[in-house]
């Protein structure tokens, strides 16, 4: 028994006494990933109205530091081999699809956590935004008995830190891309300024 299944045995009651919310919540919790990319495009959409290489190549991290989140997530999922709530415990209710995959942690809660850390370097708002629907996603997760509340807590603080240390490491070269690409016929993809008003002197600052 890990430390927190007595919080993981009473959200499990709350789903058995709130069957209303099955369908809505199993719906997020499996499709919810729709949601983030719909706010990394609305990342995209901000940064190119502020013209700025710095916040557009924040932008276009969001998504990068995603992808590396989960690739990195799967040495931790293979090292640490938990399993899944569902095979350990008797008499859940379970919701979730059963998956074969180790359950910590979880790739839902690092894919989450890290966008919504990518996007607070693009707009305070749409990071506030994503670490809503980030938390939601968590909460989810343990709902359909797909997680142990320490698997998405874990994914959350593992997404956004190497969402964020990717960044610092990355910051300038991705700066220097936008910058250059922003010279050719596909700048209008990473800005909406017109070319004789883009500044290129702060590109790789900060």
């Amino acid at each position: 028994m890990n430390f927190d299944t007595p919080l993981f045995l009473q959200i499990n009651e709350f789903a058995r006494a709130t069957p209303w919310l099955h369908g809505i919540v199993l719906a997020y919790a499996n499709d919810g990933i729709v949601l983030f990319a719909l706010l990394m495009l609305a990342g995209w959409w901000v940064a190119r109205r502020a013209a700025d290489p710095l916040v557009m190549g924040r932008a276009i991290w969001a998504p990068l530091g995603m992808a590396l989140a989960l690739a990195v997530n799967q040495l931790f999922v293979a090292e640490v081999g938990e399993p899944r709530p569902y095979t350990s415990l008797s008499g859940l209710l379970v919701l979730a699809h059963h998956s074969h995959d180790p359950s910590f942690p979880s790739d839902h809660a690092v894919m989450a956590g890290a966008v919504a850390a990518g996007l607070f370097g693009v707009s305070r708002g749409l990071g506030w935004l994503a670490t809503i629907a980030a938390a939601v996603m968590a909460f989810a997760r343990i709902y359909i008995a797909a997680h142990y509340p320490h698997d998405v807590a874990a994914g959350l603080v593992v997404g956004a830190v190497i969402s964020m240390l990717g960044y610092l490491a990355l910051r300038r070269i991705l700066a220097w891309l936008v910058s250059l690409v922003e010279s050719t016929p596909l700048r209008w993809v990473l800005t909406s300024a017109p070319a004789a008003s883009v500044g290129r002197s702060h590109a790789l600052e900060g």
